[in-house]
């Protein structure tokens, strides 16, 4: 009637906001709420079992409901880093001016052969024995007894194993005779998921600032391509040895792994404090691009690219009637899987620690027929340890042929 003021009320329970967040009212009272709203408006006289039609729709508007709560609830955690995902996720990035990375290439560090003096251009091409092919990171300089070693990512990004010895020359380049490698490549990964944003999202809160390690290692892990780097510094008038490598007075050390070597020298020098020196294998020569310079200065960067040292993990299953013949190639795929980071594990970093422990959980996933005696692991067949510790200019790459599965 015009001119009526009548409130509406209802039985169904409201969400709640508490000191733990958004908190939604359970499904089975929802329901209660509805039937007792629809029971209200009919008089009190409705029959209110489910297999009625009144039922059957007190049971689709409380999935409306329920569903609407499930979708605020959402959206309240999407503003949480700890559980925000997919685009949510993405805008928590955008705060710390970072984007989610595409797929990364495998990284291959080969040792090339030939003519003394010989230079492989950057971009230069190698493929392995599946066809997949590999472009230079940078120029690569051949020595006076013919040799030279530089890195090589694959022209197709995401998990492609290469394993020891499978690269050849692919590209003719005059002067240049043989190429190989001696350790299987550093595994690519697919478009960077949701744990392994929000760790680089932590990693690189200091992006923005200028001079501390933390903004350089922010900046050179969002160049593309790169997956790993590891930052740190002599301060001391004298040499200092850290994580089995030596730095000489008042130097800078960044290892990466890979990404352009003009990208990464040129991400070193937008961060690194003025007046220190940078150190390590490779030798980059950049332009500042700022354009107020009227002639844009050259700076001469160093730094080392990630040594992949193959670590062998022994593998020991009890035997039983359920174990199957392929079990040692599940084992070893699982496995493969597992460390570069595929089932959302974190990847072992540059310099860090491998722990036997860590390969419980892929290869306990491949089955209900596995039964894990141990699992061992070293940097040379039949390891025995539980642990194996890297250099800070080291990267440990597992594949097929460093993995044995020994079923007793």
């Amino acid at each position: 009637m015009s001119g009526s003021n009548t409130v509406g009320t209802t039985s169904v329970p409201a969400p709640t906001m508490t000191d733990a967040g958004f908190v939604a009212p359970a499904e089975s009272d929802i329901l209660a709420g509805v039937l007792a709203d629809m029971n209200a408006a009919f008089g009190n006289v409705l029959n209110t079992d489910l297999s009625t039609p009144q039922g059957q729709l007190a049971m689709s508007l409380t999935a409306i409901v329920g569903d609407a709560y499930d979708q605020m609830l959402a959206l309240f955690n999407g503003v949480d880093p700890e559980r925000a995902w997919g685009r949510m996720q993405d805008a928590i990035g955008n705060l710390y001016f970072i984007t989610r990375k595409p797929a990364t290439a495998t990284v291959v560090t080969c040792q090339c052969v030939g003519a003394a003096g010989t230079v492989v251009p950057q971009g230069t091409l190698v493929q392995d024995g599946s066809a997949n092919t590999y472009a230079a990171d940078g120029s690569i300089t051949l020595d006076a007894t013919g040799a030279g070693e530089g890195t090589f990512s694959c022209t197709l990004t995401g998990a492609v194993e290469c394993p020891p010895r499978s690269i050849g020359v692919y590209q003719s380049v005059v002067g240049l005779t043989s190429v190989t490698h001696a350790a299987a490549g550093v595994t690519g990964v697919a478009v960077e998921g949701r744990q392994a944003f929000e760790l680089r999202r932590q990693q690189t809160v200091a992006h923005n600032a200028m001079g501390p390690l933390d903004a350089l290692a922010g900046e050179v892990l969002s160049v593309p391509g790169v997956s790993d780097v590891y930052v740190t510094e002599n301060s001391a008038a004298e040499p200092v040895t850290t994580g089995g490598v030596t730095l000489p007075p008042h130097s800078l050390y960044v290892c990466v792994n890979g990404g352009v070597d003009a990208d990464v020298a040129l991400a070193i020098v937008r961060k690194k404090p003025p007046g220190c020196a940078s150190v390590g294998t490779s030798t980059v020569v950049v332009v500042d691009p700022n354009a107020a310079y009227a002639k844009q200065p050259e700076y001469t960067v160093q730094f080392t690219r990630a040594q992949p040292v193959p670590v062998y993990v022994a593998v020991v299953l009890s035997a039983g009637v359920d174990v199957p013949s392929t079990a040692m190639g599940d084992v070893q795929a699982a496995i493969v899987a597992g460390f570069a980071g595929a089932t959302g594990a974190q990847r072992v970093p540059i310099g860090g620690t491998v722990y036997a422990s860590s390969f419980y959980t892929s290869v306990g996933a491949v089955g209900t027929w596995v039964k894990i005696v141990g699992v061992t692991v070293g940097f040379s067949a039949q390891p025995t340890g539980s642990t194996v510790q890297l250099n800070s200019d080291q990267i440990p790459v597992v594949s097929t042929a460093t993995i044995s599965v020994q079923v007793v």
